[in-house]
């Protein structure tokens, strides 16, 4: 479904100031794997959602989705079937344009935007959509995006990405910025709609509760490497505290805020 092939990303090459960012990653997701990944900063977990996504081109290497090489392709183009949300909920949105028309954004992801006027059945849809996400914005199609709450909006973008259903999402610790009792709706609304529509997920967290209670997979980063995927009856039976043994006998970073529990 995924596959990562021999990916890595210099920044600056060849100059006093050369970064490895990624160092040869592989990496293979079945459709409908929902993997969430730890590491400390500078680990490449960001920098590996902008190669996947576009933002930034692989060095080395190539991102296949579906049988699709996406390596040279823009990021507008893999927007058709990449759906991403950001740690800043004021991103993803048009905060001056109504909830209406941010979903008529959202129904033409990769294609030249047209705002048209949607019929009583498009409307009916959308405030379908807008109710499994209980928050009570059916009933505010028209309001102004930018006066939601932090919450609100984070869940709003969450439906514009799977609002035309991709075949990848990649959620950037996308509840970071939100208060505790609103990050865990978010993650729910999020746990729900990746396992109702069987949409194969990459989550970056700080959160190692949230690592292993979410998906069904979990990678640890460091230094721009995949240095261990847990998955299965190994992942099912272990505790935060044994994540975070294992994540410190791997990376012998004890004094990184991904050992707090959220």
């Amino acid at each position: 479904m995924l596959e990562l092939k021999n990916i890595s990303v210099v920044f600056n090459q060849g100059t006093v100031n050369e970064k490895i960012a990624l160092s040869h990653v592989n990496l293979e997701l079945e459709k409908g794997d929902f993997v969430t990944i730890i590491g400390s900063n500078g680990a490449g977990k960001s920098t590996l959602f902008q190669t996947i996504s576009g933002a930034v081109e692989a060095t080395e290497g190539q991102v296949i989705l579906n049988g699709q090489d996406l390596s040279h392709m823009p990021e507008y183009k893999r927007s058709r079937f990449i759906g991403r949300l950001f740690q800043d909920p004021l991103k993803g949105t048009a905060p001056s344009m109504t909830i209406e028309e941010n979903l008529s954004l959202a129904s033409q992801r990769g294609q030249h935007f047209r705002l048209t006027l949607f019929s009583h059945k498009h409307k009916q849809e959308m405030k379908q959509a807008l109710a499994e996400l209980n928050l009570g914005l059916e009933e505010r199609l028209d309001m102004k995006v930018g006066t939601l709450s932090g919450g609100q909006r984070q869940a709003l973008t969450l439906l514009m990405a799977t609002y035309v259903k991709p075949e990848l999402l990649l959620l950037d610790e996308h509840t970071a910025a939100l208060d505790p009792k609103t990050a865990q709706k978010v993650l729910e609304i999020s746990s729900r709609l990746v396992e109702e529509h069987q949409i194969t997920t990459l989550m970056i967290t700080h959160n190692m509760e949230d690592a292993l209670k979410y998906g069904n997979k979990t990678m640890i980063m460091k230094d721009g490497q995949v240095i261990a995927v847990i998955e299965g009856d190994k992942r099912e039976k272990m505790s935060v505290e044994e994540l975070i043994h294992l994540y410190s006998s791997s990376t012998h970073d004890y004094n990184d805020r991904i050992f707090l529990k959220q």
